[in-house]
């Protein structure tokens, strides 16, 4: 019913993504994630001037070598006080709100791979620069794509579902011992067409296979083979080759843009269509006949 009375109703437009968009780029508030590394040049409680100044030197210093392209983390672990030194400074990714105010007023100009300092906090000098900025519920630049090749029997009259997890179970078996080659197996018994090439699929992206294939090969290590799998389309081993990730063009964020907009709006129409139907819902209380 939500696909019928729904889903026909709603529709995205160029203006709607534009406003999505430039109203997540003005207002981040608590949807800011950002990650931050460090280095820390740290001062005592009680310093004299002449070390005080030597200390911002030093931060200087570093803050130069990280705008002149030198590896932060390397900085990190050579110059900094903190603790996190031995992570290359880095703070991981956090909500903006978790950071402190100062970090966030320092770098709220920097994009990625920015440096901003030395600033001065009760603990010393920092020097940091932003790894990534990030909005949550926004799409991400890029897709991670996999590399997969599988074995296929189709069930049927004659050859049950059973059957057919038992043959690929011992498919399985033999791949995992060494006693056989996943490629030769799936040139000699996959029924589809990525048989000829050992049941390679080629790199995808996510939302290309159905659900039940793909949440069970998105789960494999590389190289491992699963269990034997049941999809609509048959009995399937999968083995992951590769993985590598994939930035997305301009073009293909928008899109993806676009659907996160239109999912926003959907569940909107959703909300209003329950509460009109709740409105128009009555119960007639009847006497029994007589």
């Amino acid at each position: 019913m939500r696909d019928r009375e729904v889903e026909p109703r709603v529709k995205v437009t160029d203006p709607d993504v534009e406003r999505f968009l430039q109203q997540k780029q003005d207002n981040p508030g608590s949807d800011l994630q950002v990650h931050l590394a460090q280095v820390l040049v740290a001062v005592p409680e009680k310093v004299e001037p002449q070390q005080l100044a030597t200390l911002m030197s030093k931060a200087q210093m570093v803050a130069e070598k990280a705008r002149a392209g030198a590896d932060f983390a390397a900085l990190a672990r050579e110059y900094s006080d903190a603790p996190d030194r031995t992570a290359g400074g880095s703070l991981g990714l956090r909500a903006a709100d978790r950071l402190p105010v100062l970090f966030i007023n320092a770098t709220r100009s920097q994009s990625a791979g920015g440096v901003a300092g030395p600033v001065r906090s009760p603990a010393g000098f920092h020097v940091l620069k932003v790894i990534e900025k990030r909005i949550a519920g926004m799409p991400e630049p890029f897709i991670v794509q996999t590399r997969a090749r599988h074995i296929l029997l189709r069930t049927s009259a004659s050859l049950t579902e059973q059957t057919a997890l038992a043959r690929l179970a011992d498919m399985r078996r033999r791949i995992v011992s060494g006693q056989a080659d996943f490629a030769t197996l799936a040139k000699e018994n996959s029924q589809d067409g990525s048989a000829a090439e050992g049941g390679n699929l080629g790199w995808v992206g996510p939302g290309t296979f159905v659900p039940e294939f793909e949440e069970v090969m998105n789960n494999l290590k590389l190289q491992d083979v699963s269990e034997p799998i049941v999809s609509r389309f048959g009995v399937h081993l999968i083995q992951v080759m590769e993985r590598r990730q994939v930035e997305l063009t301009a073009r293909e964020q928008r899109e993806q843009l676009r659907m996160l907009v239109r999912e926003q709006k959907l569940d909107e129409a959703y909300q209003k269509w329950l509460e009109d139907l709740r409105l128009r819902a009555y119960v007639e209380m009847r006497e029994p006949p007589q």
